[in-house]
């Protein structure tokens, strides 16, 4: 059973947070060092929304902190383009420290993929492969 709850009931009674918003100007950066103060005893973080809604330098801190235990992150704050060409040593200092850490593990962003978002995919691309009409 799956109830709405107002957001000082999770802070105080939070084991584990899994996030699941879009990313938008309100959710950029939600979980930040000031988020994370207000949750009363440590937890289990769980992002498979968009990486920018996890700050990495406060996920580092607070790991650091004891105030989060561990991390899964399906996604990432720094996304592949933004690191494109630079080696491991020119990566952000926060990423490269969860990176180094085995109580974050990294999946890649595959948390919405069902039996039935690759059949839609699937027909999709079908529909544009027809559309093109090419003879």
């Amino acid at each position: 059973l799956v109830e709405e709850a107002p957001m000082e009931e999770v802070f105080r009674t939070a084991d584990i947070l899994s996030l699941h918003v879009p990313l938008t100007e309100e959710t950029r950066s939600l979980v930040d060092r000031e988020y994370i103060r207000h949750f009363h005893r440590p937890f289990w973080l769980i992002n498979t929304s968009r990486g920018p809604v996890v700050s990495s330098e406060a996920l580092a801190w607070a790991l650091d902190e004891g105030r989060i235990l561990g991390a899964g992150l399906d996604v990432l704050e720094y996304e592949k383009r933004s690191l494109e060409g630079l080696s491991f040593e020119d990566f952000p200092e926060a990423f490269r420290n969860l990176i180094a850490r085995d109580n974050v593990i990294f999946s890649p962003h595959v948390a919405g993929w069902t039996d039935e978002s690759l059949l839609r995919l699937a027909q999709v691309l079908a529909a544009k492969i027809k559309a093109l009409d090419v003879a």
